[in-house]
């Protein structure tokens, strides 16, 4: 299990519990779960879920279970299953030996309701699907926003347990189709809150599951299967998410009226990110229309796309503990997730040169045919990092953006007559500047000054601009994705009139460049290795990459002094 680093970020949730262990509540035992369904893939807003469990069993020297809450094999499925645990796993948590499905416990949650009927508090309803929606009436009469419209007993509430065992073995065998009954809960029609009006336990799905297979054709409701399960793996604080907490007194009543050991369910408010949409179904509607290239694109929220995008699980980690968990729904700032990313591969990330779009300079007073190999530092962060090598030559190539044939105010870049330094290599002057029929400059030619090794002056002249730079003979190429937000507006999900959510896409949130060249020392280099372009980001090598072309993805800009005066002339 990752070490727990802030215990501050859930102090309500830690109240709680502390409130527990002092009055002696579950033996001053803690034990919580994760219990996602397998119909999806994990994204930031579960890793929030992932990090509060699993650091809060940590910090109270407790478990926790990773348990599938597999009810419905209309949307769940085995390869849901993997991908959740790879990226569980991948985040830094283990749970041991206290891996669970609810689906182990459907003979026991079977002999619940069961249970439920012989003591007259579950029946089977024919009514349609429908029918059980218009009998329910509404939390929140429209013309009175005070008082409710309370439901109505469906015409089947009253049959006999006789009866309602009958029909729910019926169901079981597969003597009928789905929709035609369902087990309801008998408890209050005209309640104030909508899942106490005899909610729904079990509905016929005739489709095989991915564990059990054909072996059950009725399967138990969320509502119903969730807090057992808690009950029976001996959950204390069973942590959810804020659109729970309407359904918490269903919880407790199923556990009540069971008479079985009862967990304490508590409700935190879930993950909203500016720019960005946790919803599964947009994410589906995202992947679908082809608006992404799949689950694991580098833009998506996932846990896949971050992770290829560059992300690591630390820097996941640091964000989940530094927002915090509060009992409000509120919007937390991307920047601040991006902040957590920077902050760790500032200290990790081997620093290297890439250059996005070349501009070659000849050093005319190079030896020609010379190669010599100067020394780089790897991390200033890290002095442990050591150095590498890199080779210079009389060609080379530096950023177009690097020059600038009538420098502004406050440039100090490369300019004609002006002197810069190459990082690691010598000072250059530029003096002369070639151009095509159009005038675009196609190259550059420089005077180096052979006493400025590594950088320095001897006689202690100082310049102001430094460049990155790779040698032009050996440079590998290599395609560079530059991904921006996915959405550029803060709340995608509001939308003006007559808009759709969809509109609010950042058609810029993709830039490919194909003719970057690289530092030589990259090529081969393995999927998911992450590196630092020095004055550029941070990057990783994609899965699509080829040992002479390499692919990298821009995990996280750097701050660019430049780029803010530029947009503020």
């Amino acid at each position: 299990m990752a070490e727990s680093t802030a215990a501050p970020t859930s102090d309500f949730i830690r109240q709680r519990i502390d409130s527990d262990n002092q009055t002696g509540r579950f033996g001053g035992r803690v034990h919580t779960r994760f219990p996602p369904e397998p119909n999806g893939f994990l994204h930031i807003g579960h890793a929030k879920s992932v990090v509060l469990n699993f650091s809060i069993a940590a910090d109270y020297d407790g478990m926790c279970n990773l348990r599938f809450d597999d009810t419905n094999p209309t949307k769940e499925e085995s390869r849901y299953v993997e991908s959740i645990i790879e990226d569980i796993r991948w985040l830094g948590f283990d749970w041991q030996d206290r891996l669970f499905f609810a689906s182990s416990y459907f003979d026991q949650l079977h002999d619940y309701a069961v249970q439920l009927i012989q003591a007259g508090k579950a029946y089977v309803d024919s009514l349609s699907e429908q029918e059980i929606r218009e009998y329910r009436g509404t939390a929140i009469d429209r013309q009175s926003p005070v008082e409710t419209v309370p439901g109505k007993d469906s015409p089947f509430r009253n049959r006999g347990v006789r009866e309602n065992l009958d029909l729910f073995r019926r169901m079981k065998e597969g003597e009928f189709a789905e929709g035609e009954h369902v087990l309801r809960a008998r408890i209050d029609m005209a309640h104030p809150n909508l899942n106490m009006r005899d909610p729904v336990m079990y509905r016929i799905i005739r489709k095989p599951h991915h564990r059990t297979g054909d072996k059950w054709c009725i399967y138990p409701m969320y509502d119903f299967t969730h807090g057992l399960c808690d009950s029976i793996e001996g959950i204390t604080h069973s942590l959810c998410t804020l659109e729970f907490e309407n359904h918490r007194p269903l919880y407790d009543w199923y556990l009540d009226e069971l008479a079985v050991y009862h967990p304490q369910q508590i409700e935190f408010a879930r993950l909203n990110l500016t720019y960005t949409v946790l919803s599964k179904r947009r994410l589906l509607e995202l992947v679908q229309k082809g608006l992404v290239s799949g689950w694991d694109d580098p833009r998506m929220p996932t846990i896949r796309g971050m992770r290829r995008r560059g992300y690591t699980a630390a820097a996941i980690r640091d964000f989940c503990q530094r927002i915090g968990v509060a009992k409000a729904d509120s919007r937390v700032d991307i920047a601040l997730l991006e902040h957590c990313v920077r902050n760790d591969l500032n200290k990790h990330s081997p620093r290297v040169m890439g250059v996005l779009n070349p501009l070659k300079v000849v050093i005319d007073n190079y030896p020609e045919g010379q190669v010599e190999y100067l020394s780089a530092i790897n991390n200033p962060e890290d002095p442990a990092a050591g150095t590498r090598e890199i080779p210079f030559s009389r060609e080379i190539y530096i950023e177009r953006d690097d020059f600038r044939e009538d420098p502004p105010r406050k440039f100090f870049r490369l300019a004609p007559g002006r002197e810069v330094r190459l990082r690691y290599a010598y000072m250059v002057t530029c003096t002369g500047v070639v151009k095509d029929q159009q005038g675009q400059v196609t190259e550059l030619h420089c005077r180096y000054d052979p006493l400025t090794r590594g950088g320095n002056a001897p006689d202690g002249r100082r310049v102001r601009g430094t460049l990155h730079w790779v040698s032009a003979p050996h440079a590998c190429d290599a395609e560079l994705r530059l991904f921006d937000r996915l959405f550029s507006s803060e709340n995608p999900d509001k939308a003006g009139k007559g808009a759709s959510w969809l509109d609010n896409l950042n058609p810029d949130s993709l830039q490919v460049l194909r003719t970057c060249k690289v530092e030589p020392g990259l090529r081969g280099r393995p999927a998911g290795y992450r590196c630092q372009f020095e004055r550029i980001g941070y990057f990783c090598v994609d899965p699509d990459s080829t040992r002479q072309r390499p692919v990298f993805n821009r995990t996280v800009a750097l701050r660019d002094t430049w780029a803010r005066i530029s947009r503020r002339r």
